[in-house]
């Protein structure tokens, strides 16, 4: 580019925005153009849940803004010069529903046949099927990992706002360089696994081996690291990441630094009274708890009202429920924590369905909440399965070479991507607070259900806190498994409690 192209650019640039067309033509546009959602990342710098939510209407600001505008004008401009020099001839309807028989386990209505080909997500090869919006083969033995060229369809024009298209030589946007923009660590990668190991490796070896080096940069990354995981484990998914969703006041913070309405039931019990004579109390470690609360029901889109007592398995989201009694304090931890104020309070989907698994015919432990009103939209339980087993299996390959470099960073990559959902300045790419407080909750809850575990083997439980901390009197060793591994619970502390004893309490979080 010249010095006067660059000048040009920058006049162009001074007094306004970069105009954008509507998103739904955004998205338009890249498909059009074959282009998948990694590809313009990449080159725009950004992740593709990032791109995701440009494409579902939040629109990007300064340079990245301009880059993307440059971009969109510039498919646009190519696009139309392609349909005036080849008239595309009369096609037939793009997709019909399919009459061949469905994926196992896939709705027949999610499976289209196209008329022409498509690129498969999973191998990159021609598909003839669509599958709940992606093409996609129907038979696994025709997916190949050599991608092909694939007939490209006659171009139709896309709808764009009216605007004069660029010529092959106008000025590229200010700052804009030849090569591709340098996005986070992860570029290209053999597998979800790897992208850790590769980061490490890169760390150790940039700073000559030095680990408290290695480890400032890792931990300092840890955020966009754990983006790019989980863009790569989510490669081929069914299902689209909304990761700027219109989100419902309840879930705004009611000022600056104050937080929203959501109570996330988080557990600081302890009991008031020991059983007759001096006990020995072992306070248990609850490995990777944020980890394994990656396993719960999210909700995949946008949050919708409803009013009414029925919870929908099928949907997930936060409830404003009247909690019932809790008639075994003395024993138990209140399964929505210690609240002081009575009445209706919000919570999220792990709480409710907790209550609900409490007040069934197994438990009977107490009466079912009362559901007054919800925000929630369909779920799947699996959204963050592929990202979760990645963290786990680097967690037991880094434990089991005592490599504590990896660990580290593995904890901060998904303690900092749970913290950093909401609304934080230090993680733009995915804004859902209402995530960030089901997973918290998840974590709660499976420490609850730990206590009940330890009560129903006779334990005597004598606290709970926080999501990893259980303090119990017995044989715990015929209950939980010990060891190092996110199934398994390690000693953190252990003192003597009840007659002629100090009670203490072990180490706080």
């Amino acid at each position: 580019m010249s010095d006067f192209d660059a000048i040009d650019s920058l006049l162009d640039a001074v007094g306004h925005e970069a105009e954008l067309p509507p998103h739904q033509v955004r998205r338009e546009l890249r498909e059009r153009a074959r282009l998948s959602k990694a590809q313009v990342a990449r080159a725009l710098g950004v992740s593709p849940s990032t791109l995701s939510g440009w494409e579902g209407g939040r629109d990007p600001a300064g340079e990245a803004r301009t880059k993307y505008a440059y971009l969109l004008d510039g498919l646009n401009a190519k696009l139309a010069t392609e349909i005036e020099a080849e008239p595309a001839e009369e096609q037939p309807v793009a997709a019909v529903t399919s009459t061949s028989s469905p994926v196992p386990g896939q709705d027949e209505d999610d499976v289209e046949l196209l008329a022409v080909p498509e690129p498969c997500v999973l191998c990159g090869r021609p598909a003839e099927q669509r599958v709940a919006g992606f093409a996609q083969h129907l038979d696994p033995s025709d997916c190949q990992t050599t991608p092909v060229e694939t007939p490209k369809p006659p171009p139709t024009a896309p709808s764009v706002q009216a605007q004069e298209p660029r010529t092959a030589h106008s000025p590229r946007p200010a700052g804009r360089k030849d090569t591709v923009p340098r996005g986070r660590a992860f570029q290209e990668s053999s597998g979800p696994a790897d992208l850790i190991h590769e980061a490490v490796h890169a760390a150790l070896a940039e700073h000559r081996g030095d680990v408290e080096a290695a480890s400032a940069v890792l931990l300092k990354r840890a955020i966009p690291d754990a983006m790019r995981l989980l863009d790569e484990t989510r490669k081929g998914a069914r299902y689209d990441v909304i990761a700027h969703p219109q989100i419902p006041d309840i879930l705004r913070k009611q000022t600056s630094k104050g937080a929203d309405q959501i109570w996330e039931a988080r557990p600081k019990w302890t009991r008031t009274e020991l059983p007759p004579g001096k006990h020995e109390v072992t306070a248990l470690d609850i490995n990777g708890a944020y980890l394994s609360a990656l396993k719960t029901h999210l909700p995949l889109g946008q949050l919708e009202h409803s009013t009414g007592f029925a919870h929908d398995r099928r949907r997930a989201g936060v409830h404003l429920i009247t909690p019932p009694a809790w008639d075994h304090d003395a024993v138990l931890p209140n399964p929505i924590g210690q609240r002081d104020e009575p009445g209706p309070l919000w919570v999220t989907e792990p709480t409710l369905r907790l209550l609900l698994r409490l007040s069934g015919p197994k438990h009977r432990l107490c009466k079912p909440p009362e559901i007054h009103e919800s925000y929630t939209s369909g779920a799947t339980e699996n959204l963050l399965e592929k990202f979760r087993i990645a963290l786990k299996d680097a967690r037991d390959t880094a434990i089991a070479d005592g490599d504590e470099l990896t660990l580290e960073y593995v904890k901060a990559m998904y303690s900092k991507f749970v913290s950093t959902m909401g609304e934080s300045n230090y993680n733009r790419e995915l804004y859902r607070p209402d995530w960030m407080h089901i997973i918290r909750s998840q974590a709660f809850a499976n420490l609850w259900m730990k206590a009940l575990k330890a009560h129903d083997a006779s334990l005597t439980v004598v606290r709970a806190m926080g999501t990893d901390e259980l303090h119990v009197i017995g044989d715990w060793r015929r209950v939980f498994p010990e060891g190092r591994s996110v199934t398994e619970v390690k000693v953190k502390d252990a003192y003597s409690a009840g007659t002629d004893a100090e009670a203490g309490t072990g180490e706080e979080q």
